[in-house]
C-alpha cells in the first residue's frame, strides 16, 4: 500500500519555481518511499518559421534538400515521441 504523501510549503515553492515562466516543456517529480527526491525540468523553445534564404544553385539545393528532409523527419519523430511521453 502507498505511503501517505504530503507536499510541504518548501516543496510547493520548489515545484512552482520550476514551472514559473515556462511556455513549453515538462516538470517531472520523482518520489521514493513517499518523499520527493528530485525535480527535473525540460523546457522547449519554439521559433517562428525561418526567414527566406537566397536561392541556391540546383546541385547545392539537391544536396541540402536531402539533409533538410532528414532534419524534418528527425524533428517530426522527436515531436511524436514527446507527445507519446505525455
Amino acid at each position: 500500500m502507498a505511503k501517505p504523501f504530503e507536499v510541504d510549503e518548501v516543496w510547493q515553492d520548489r515545484i512552482l519555481g520550476q514551472v514559473a515562466g515556462m511556455q513549453y516543456g515538462q516538470v517531472i517529480i520523482t518520489v521514493h518511499d513517499g518523499r520527493i527526491v528530485q525535480i527535473d525540468r525540460t523546457e522547449r523553445t519554439r521559433y517562428d518559421a525561418a526567414p527566406a534564404q537566397k536561392q541556391q544553385p540546383a546541385e547545392a539545393s539537391a544536396v541540402s534538400g536531402s539533409a533538410d528532409a532528414k532534419r524534418r523527419r528527425s524533428a517530426a519523430e522527436d515531436n511524436n515521441q514527446w507527445k507519446a511521453a505525455q
